[in-house]
């Protein structure tokens, strides 16, 4: 009984960080929840690429400016953007131009995908889609087709809990690597 207690508080926590902000044509509570038992359990902040690897995933002497990889990988929703270390990535329909809109407490939510050189594109990633912005303060942000990119900081790797999520005056959509809104 105990386990059955804690297995529902963990699929509630991971819930409620988007299941209240959720459209009503996103995906049920039961695939979140499937999705998180599934999915291995990571820290509540993104990792973001901090070691060189080239497309081909090997360990490379590129200097510290090598960008970070974006690949592609299964998700609920098919196959959809994400860091090489299992991080899904995001894209936010408010902003229609490369500058970020996204600070304050929508980017503590919403951490922005970084990177200290140009992005990497693995598998079927598309190359000539990866970008970089700049943000206030001088950080740089990858982007894909000119938009810029997020994760979700309450998943953990592996998990795409937040695709079609209304949060910060805009939904947040996984995307494919032909940079269109994952299925919904």
């Amino acid at each position: 009984m105990r386990g059955l207690i804690v297995l529902s508080v963990s699929a509630a926590a991971l819930l409620g960080a988007c299941s209240s902000q959720r459209d009503a044509g996103s995906s049920s509570t039961t695939d979140a929840i499937a999705s998180s038992r599934s999915a291995p359990t990571g820290s509540s902040s993104p990792v973001r690429s901090a070691s060189p690897i080239t497309p081909s995933g090997s360990r490379s002497s590129v200097s510290a400016r090598t960008g970070v990889v974006v690949t592609i990988a299964a998700s609920p929703f098919g196959p959809v953007l994400f860091d090489r270390t299992g991080q899904a990535i995001y894209t936010f329909e408010a902003e229609q131009t490369s500058e970020p809109r996204c600070y304050g407490e929508c980017a503590e939510a919403w951490p922005p995908v970084l990177t200290t050189g140009r992005p990497i594109a693995d598998g079927a990633v598309r190359q000539d889609l990866l970008g970089v912005t700049t943000r206030s303060g001088g950080t740089t942000q990858a982007t894909y087709d000119g938009k810029p990119l997020y994760f979700y900081a309450h998943e953990g790797k592996h998990q795409v809990l937040c695709h079609n999520v209304t949060e910060f005056g805009g939904r947040w959509l996984a995307i494919t690597a032909a940079a269109d809104p994952a299925p919904i």
